[in-house]
């Protein structure tokens, strides 16, 4: 891992997540109550000792740009670091036209590094996954590109995910980008290969690889749709089977890039036994946090007691008197009296108001509600206010347009 760098792809817009991501890149969006989604990629570095990792960032990127120099910059050290390359233009005038291209703008600085191999990696999923063993196959397969795939059964994969075909050595064949009938793997019946955005190349071929599809007019310069297709016949290109750290039965990949898949990854995390594990020692996950108070539970009056329930509850956090069950609750939340939440995310500094109802919600930052507002209870009045899903999940954000996400908690 010490002749590897990391390339963390970190500009997206997230619009499916809009509108949290109308202040925010979606990298940097709340998870778990304490984490942002970017945490969980960085995580995966620091327990793969991949230590040296570039950040590409582009989207409203000051609250993550402000994170990662926060809560992952002290790590760098001794030749290491995790650092942030905003867009630069140095070898164009555009900003970022898709994946390859985000990482061809920023050739220079990895070319400076004189590494063998490089990551690219996304800073959106949630998964745990240990680097280390996939870069072990690259070499002991002697590939040129290595692509990290996840078996998912046939009929779940048809025109979701981006389907990769193999021979028996895992050498790749053939890619399709979201077929309506994926090829079946060779390894495991009912099941196919996809693609999780996950690639290792050798530096030499890389540059050079990059260096012509900037050149073609036709190419949306995605990793994906344009560098895979072109390269497999020419080069060795092997994929790797995931490896999932989190030890449960089921693989566990999320990509939370809507709003419903986001809400569902989180409310995984309140359950008795979660699929994805926060508590797992032997794989930490780190983030930067904000210094408060332990969560504090007031009243032990029957009539109204402060209690939560089946939740994560952030530090600085206080329900007083109010009740709170199945919510992921950030920081320096206050639930007041009489008020009852459940099936929500908080994120940090919400204020809910006395006898507040709420159910199935995701409440921005910085939101305060006044006494006596009910959300999820009527979908037609929730809809005139709030951004509603399909599902019935009510986004509420602050009224305010702001240019970007201001504070760093």
């Amino acid at each position: 891992m010490r002749d590897a760098i990391g390339v963390l792809l970190a500009g997206g817009q997230g619009e499916r997540l809009w509108p949290l991501t109308r202040d925010r890149a979606k990298p940097a969006v709340p998870f778990g109550g304490l984490y942002r989604i970017i945490d969980i990629t960085l995580s995966n570095c620091i327990n793969s000792d991949l230590r040296r990792v570039f950040v590409l960032t582009q989207y409203k990127a000051l609250s993550l740009n402000r994170h990662v120099r926060a809560g992952w910059s002290p790590l760098a050290g001794l030749g290491d670091y995790i650092e942030v390359l905003p867009p630069q233009m140095r070898v164009s005038q555009q900003w970022y036209q898709g994946t390859a291209d985000a990482v061809y703008q920023n050739i220079y600085s990895i070319g400076s590094e004189r590494s063998k191999y490089v990551f690219i990696l996304s800073g959106d999923h949630i998964y745990k996954m240990n680097y280390s063993r996939m870069l072990q196959r690259h070499v002991d397969s002697g590939a040129e590109v290595t692509v990290a795939t996840i078996e998912i059964p046939t009929e779940q994969a048809a025109r979701q995910f981006g389907v990769i075909e193999v021979d028996n050595d895992w050498r790749i064949m053939g890619f399709e980008e979201k077929p309506a009938a994926p090829k079946e793997s060779p390894h495991h019946k009912g099941q196919c290969n996809a693609s999780m955005g996950i690639y290792i190349f050798n530096t030499h071929l890389m540059i050079p690889i990059l260096l012509a599809d900037s050149e073609d007019p036709k190419s949306a310069h995605d990793f994906g749709k344009d560098i895979l297709p072109r390269i497999i016949s020419k080069h060795r290109v092997f994929a790797f089977n995931f490896i999932d750290e989190n030890r449960k039965d089921a693989l566990y990949w999320r990509d939370v890039g809507t709003l419903d898949a986001y809400y569902e990854a989180n409310m995984d995390l309140v359950s008795v036994s979660p699929i994805f594990n926060l508590y797992d020692k032997e794989w930490p996950l780190r983030t930067w946090q904000q210094q408060y108070p332990p969560a504090k539970f007031v009243f032990a009056d029957p009539e109204r007691m402060g209690v939560a329930l089946d939740s994560i509850v952030g530090g600085g956090s206080i329900v007083s008197g109010g009740r709170v069950q199945r919510c992921v609750v950030g920081y320096d939340v206050r639930v007041n009296s009489y008020c009852e939440v459940s099936d929500s995310i908080l994120y940090n500094h919400v204020n809910v108001g006395r006898h507040s109802r709420i159910r199935r919600a995701i409440i921005d930052r910085h939101v305060t509600l006044p006494e006596r507002t009910e959300i999820g209870y009527d979908m037609e009045a929730d809809r005139r206010r709030f951004h509603v899903t399909d599902s019935g999940i009510v986004v509420v954000v602050r009224q305010e347009s702001l240019i970007e996400e201001p504070e760093l908690a």
